[in-house]
């Protein structure tokens, strides 16, 4: 088995990999080459890996046949281009039409869509997110 060696350590459930290497190595078929030597003793590599968590997940089919539906997530870098650490998306559709919606959608950051138009969005946390959305919704519904 071919790849690259070197020493490091992992801490518990810390989520990084901290790596002391003295000397990087290519392994090959069992016998090892020495590639060069690395002069910094301690470098600090974040594990890509890390999985998004559900933030809330929320669907409610209202009695005149409306669907209101929100996901967020808290993601371990931030959507392009914006610079928080959610993906979301909150949608209020009435007869197959979405009349109201949330979203940031990657190379278009946080924007909304009242009543099918497409407008820029302030997005300045999950809270004032779901009253935006619950206003938005408020002002279409019908009494």
């Amino acid at each position: 088995m071919a790849g690259i060696v070197t020493q490091g350590v992992v801490p518990a459930g810390s989520g990084r990999l901290l790596f002391q290497p003295r000397r990087l190595c290519w392994v090959h078929f069992g016998r090892t080459r020495l590639l060069a030597k690395l002069t910094t003793y301690e470098h600090v590599v974040t594990i890509a890996n890390v999985s998004p968590q559900l933030i809330t997940r929320f669907k409610d089919v209202t009695a005149d046949g409306a669907i209101l539906e929100v996901l967020i997530w808290k993601v371990p870098k931030p959507v392009p281009p914006t610079d928080h650490g959610y993906k979301y998306r909150a949608v209020y559709v009435v007869d197959g039409v979405r009349t109201v919606g949330f979203d940031n959608e990657r190379g278009k950051g946080d924007h909304c869509h009242p009543d099918g138009v497409e407008v820029p969005y302030a997005f300045t946390g999950v809270d004032q997110l779901i009253d935006d959305f619950i206003a938005a919704v408020a002002t279409r519904r019908t009494p």
